[in-house]
């Protein structure tokens, strides 16, 4: 970051003397106020619940401008990312910086695919847990005892064993996620196939079987690979941040991703591609199609109660880029497998049209979001709903491993430690029990 030449003065109505901060110029977006120093020099802390005007950290990994609806990785368009990359490169990029050429980028494969297979003590470590157990429950356990298996890798604080425990954890989420799901529906868990691409692996892991050989469809095949692009980072997060603040500590790299895993179980982050299948299935209950019109006239009434889901986003205030890409691979998707007349794709169509084309939605810009087209094209492929966050996590691997390192490498980096404005009681002295009211 570049001092600016231009500083913030705060200054107070009560007489005390003002005080001038530092302003730091990114190479996009907005400036930031240094206020590091601001408790020493006033005594006083900054108030932002949600830290929505607060910087927590500087990095060079993603790019959101919500206003335009544009998303860089590393400084590439995600449109060109996920026209013209795999999942792979897009990793390799993330982690290192810049696309690989050839040679490098045959490398990495080679090593991703090496690790693909897992500890066979996972399988009794998964036995623990209930069939109808929630997936993301797994995952959360799965990944965080990782580091019970890989002690070769769990020092944040080497670059070494960082990078071999991001190599690891790419490689080893897919087989993760289709073991939690071939557990919860009690079928044989599928090794990995190395020749396979990624995105082609996890869907034989999840969808073969011992009995029969399983032959990729390349449109699904190219549709999970651009879910996952669209889904490896997105800037400071919930979970992204809180990989961040559990890295902090120093904890080990499976750790700090488990904990991400765990706050993207959050309905309102990565749930919520699972909570708009849900909504799309409580209209179809309701009377399907005929009743999309009733439906988004109760979310235009505050004291419904009903809400939106898979419309609109934190950051973006224009058309998320992702959905555009999402939903292009949603129509080829449903035309693959011969759905576009699905009662459940035609009520999210129609579900579409309407918050496109109504004054209410337009006006609020509650377009359609990644969450929407991409939780449709995963029920499309097969894949159960509450596993959706699971094929989140797996994709977002890669993005929580690349900030962590970032954060690691940064010579500025602490442990983190929000403080707080406190509202509680003042000093006061404990009454025997017997005077107690």
């Amino acid at each position: 970051m570049k001092l600016s030449d231009n500083k913030a003065t705060l200054s107070f109505s009560n007489g005390k003397a003002s005080v001038e901060l530092p302003v730091y110029e990114g190479s996009m977006g907005p400036d930031v106020i240094d206020i590091r120093k601001l408790y020493g020099q006033t005594g006083m802390f900054t108030y932002d619940p949600g830290f929505l005007s607060t910087a927590a950290c500087q990095s060079a990994i993603t790019y959101i401008d919500g206003d335009k609806g544009e998303l860089l990785y590393r400084g590439y368009p995600i449109e060109q990312l996920a026209t013209q990359c795999d999942f792979l490169e897009t990793c390799y990029l993330l982690l290192y910086g810049e696309l690989p050429n050839a040679q490098q980028k045959a490398e990495f494969d080679q090593r991703v695919t090496r690790h693909t297979m897992v500890n066979e003590q996972m399988q009794f470590f998964l036995r623990g847990f209930r069939r109808d157990a929630h997936p993301m429950a797994i995952l959360t356990g799965l990944v965080g005892g990782l580091s019970a298996f890989y002690h070769d890798s769990t020092d944040i604080n080497n670059a070494e064993h960082r990078e071999i425990a991001a190599i690891r954890l790419i490689a080893k989420m897919p087989t993760l996620v289709a073991m939690a799901y071939k557990y919860g529906i009690g079928a044989p868990y599928m090794y990995p196939q190395n020749e396979l691409s990624y995105a082609g692996n996890f869907l034989r892991m999840m969808f073969g079987n011992p009995c029969e050989e399983y032959r990729v469809n390349p449109v699904l095949e190219r549709a999970m690979d651009r879910i996952f692009i669209l889904h490896a980072d997105h800037e400071q997060n919930a979970s992204t941040s809180t990989v961040r603040l559990c890295g902090s500590s120093g904890t080990n790299p499976f750790a700090a991703i488990a904990a991400g895993v765990a706050c993207l179980w959050g309905p309102a982050h990565g749930g919520a591609n699972e909570a708009c299948l849900n909504m799309l299935e409580d209209i179809q209950r309701m009377g399907g199609v005929a009743k999309v019109g009733e439906f988004m006239e109760k979310v235009k009434d505050k004291n419904s109660g009903v809400r939106l889901m898979g419309f609109g986003h934190r950051v973006y205030k224009n058309y998320d880029p992702r959905a555009k890409l999402m939903q292009e691979t949603c129509n080829e998707v449903l035309a693959e497998l011969g759905l576009e007349n699905d009662p459940l794709f035609a009520l999210a169509k129609k579900l579409e049209q309407i918050a496109l084309e109504d004054d209410y939605f337009v006006q609020r810009k509650l377009y359609p979001n990644v969450d929407f087209y991409s939780g449709i094209v995963q029920r499309a492929i097969g894949i159960p709903v509450n596993l959706f966050t699971g094929i989140f996590a797996l994709a977002r691997t890669v993005g929580w491993i690349a900030q962590l390192n970032e954060m690691i490498a940064d010579p500025e980096y602490k442990i983190g430690r929000p403080r707080q404005l406190f509202v509680g009681h003042t000093p006061r002295n404990v009454k025997p029990l017997k005077e107690r009211g």
